[in-house]
């Protein structure tokens, strides 16, 4: 998915659940939402497309550990940080090291 395809995207859940809403599942304010919208959004919002593409593009990826996943699962799980507290979780752990979405 690109980022204008992103942009639709955005400004289709706007309409659909509201800014506040959008804003409050991306993890930013409602004024950033706005202000991407519009374009007068101060930093590149690349990092901000990238998660609108990661939570509401429905996407699935495999995962060398889990399997096929919904992309912002694996968004969440790379965020995570290590801890040894199963086998799985330290798999997982060392493949989203190696992953190309690693941010």
């Amino acid at each position: 998915m690109t980022h204008p395809d992103a942009m639709k995207l955005l400004t289709q859940k706007v309409g659909e659940l509201g800014q506040a809403e959008v804003a409050r599942r991306l993890g930013i304010s409602a004024a950033a939402v706005s202000q991407i919208m519009s374009g007068k959004y101060q930093a590149a919002p690349d990092a901000i497309l990238n998660r609108v593409i990661e939570v509401f593009g429905g996407l699935v990826v495999d995962c060398p550990v889990l399997g096929e996943i919904p992309l912002n699962q694996c968004a969440s799980e790379r965020k995570k940080p290590f801890a040894a507290t199963s086998h799985q979780r330290v798999a997982l752990w060392k493949a989203c090291q190696k992953c190309e979405r690693r941010n």
